[in-house]
């Protein structure tokens, strides 16, 4: 099992040193990738160490496009945000949000047309991978440039989209992929730019399909996916109750909710991870957000603020304990990797104001910008089967040390609104 991860020896807690980092490393050289050089890292003022992840995600920047967009011709071959063309232009959107650089919002905008004629035939719904994700944030984008042709062409693309009865409930490709694209507008463009009463009734069908699998001794609502039962955020509980959380439920279909969440803390295993499915119920192996305690863990936080209940926060707290221990992962990506995993820490930061989930972000993200690329280059970490990818390669990374800049505004991306 500690073969997944890299051991965590960072200290608990490291108290910020006010010595300018850069007066001391002209006296003394520390060589990238030491335990010196990332305890220097992590001992620096917040603000210095704000512009060198900055810096290095700029960095990043160009190196994503040119592999993503410039090397391909500017042809689409994967449209979706996870692995292709999409992700990249989400990146740039929120490059544009953190540095109001509008040449990123130009280029966003060309990746997402070209993504908009490659998503054209696609039965995909969701955010993540379908044609959904193009037009919300294809409409989202026109927005921020003041073209009200484009955004209602994508909006009326938008709601062309149709749902069938051979979606899936889950995340990645299902229903709940769908309402987070519903939300994703709304959140945007103004409450109702996708009306409630429509994105009622998914919601409705959700449920119904929840109950169907869910009682009968076991979790209050269940789901199937391929045929398993999952937990995790990609594909089971935690993301669909993530985003029926979003939606103003009556009192029992809050209840439905929250004992589906209590019914996870209850069976997790002793040492707080929690099972990839309810038929992989023995084996403790998976520390990531597509399966384990890090996306769980962003969905009790998001329950302790919808019920504010303490018993979601502690179970918050004690699944960022596993992600503390076992989540330096010898992945780089968003998906199942550190950078993703880092978001735990930020979100309960965000809920709590606790500054060890401050340090404990900022020490991830220091990890990855001291020693990722040596030891993708050794080969001891996975840079992912798509390498400049938003959700499983440096795309992620770079998405992170953007929002290490204003860690209160930090979103897990196409996952925390």
């Amino acid at each position: 099992m500690a073969d997944r991860y890299f051991p965590n020896i960072m200290p608990d807690f490291l108290a910020e040193n006010p010595k300018n980092f850069e007066e001391e490393k002209q006296h003394e050289i520390i060589p990238q990738g030491t335990q010196d050089s990332l305890l220097k890292l992590l001992s620096l003022p917040y603000s210095t160490l704000s512009e060198q992840l900055e810096r290095a995600a700029l960095d990043l920047k160009e190196t994503i496009v040119v592999e993503t967009w410039g090397l391909s011709g500017q042809r689409v071959e994967d449209f979706t945000l996870y692995c292709g063309s999409l992700g990249t232009a989400f990146f740039l959107f929120k490059s544009f949000q953190v540095t109001h650089n509008k040449n990123d919002l130009s280029l966003c905008s060309e990746i997402v047309k070209a993504c908009d004629t490659a998503s054209h035939h696609s039965r995909d719904v969701t955010f993540m991978c379908g044609r959904a994700g193009v037009c919300a944030l294809g409409a989202v984008v026109a927005k921020y440039m003041d073209d009200d042709q484009l955004l209602q062409y994508y909006l009326t693309q938008f709601k062309e989209t149709r749902l069938s009865k051979d979606h899936p409930d889950e995340l990645l490709y299902g229903r709940v992929g769908y309402l987070w694209a519903c939300l994703f507008l709304n959140k945007h463009l103004g409450k109702e730019t996708i009306p409630s009463t429509s994105m009622g009734s998914v919601v409705t069908e959700i449920l119904k399909n929840g109950k169907k699998l869910g009682g009968k001794g076991g979790s209050h609502l269940m789901f199937e996916w391929y045929g398993e039962k999952y937990w995790g955020a990609a594909h089971g509980l935690a993301g669909i109750m993530h985003v029926l959380m979003d939606f103003e439920l009556t009192s029992d279909e809050r209840e439905d909710v929250k004992r589906t969440l209590q019914y996870m803390i209850k069976n997790r295993f002793p040492g707080g991870n929690y099972p990839a499915s309810e038929e992989d119920r023995k084996r403790d192996v998976l520390v990531h957000w597509c399966h384990g305690a890090p996306g769980i863990a962003l969905t009790l936080v998001k329950a302790a603020e919808v019920f504010g209940e303490r018993e979601f926060l502690e179970a918050a707290m004690n699944a960022a304990e596993v992600v503390w221990n076992r989540g330096l992962l010898k992945r780089i990506g968003i998906c199942h990797g550190i950078s993703g995993n880092a978001y735990v820490f930020l979100s309960l930061y965000r809920l709590t104001g606790i500054v060890e989930y401050l340090y404990r972000a900022k020490a991830f993200a220091c990890f990855l910008l001291d020693r990722a690329h040596m030891l993708m280059s050794r080969g001891e970490m996975h840079g992912g089967d798509a390498p400049f990818s938003l959700f499983e390669g440096v795309g992620g990374m770079a998405y992170l040390f953007l929002d290490m800049i204003q860690p209160r505004n930090a979103r897990f991306p196409a996952y925390e609104l």
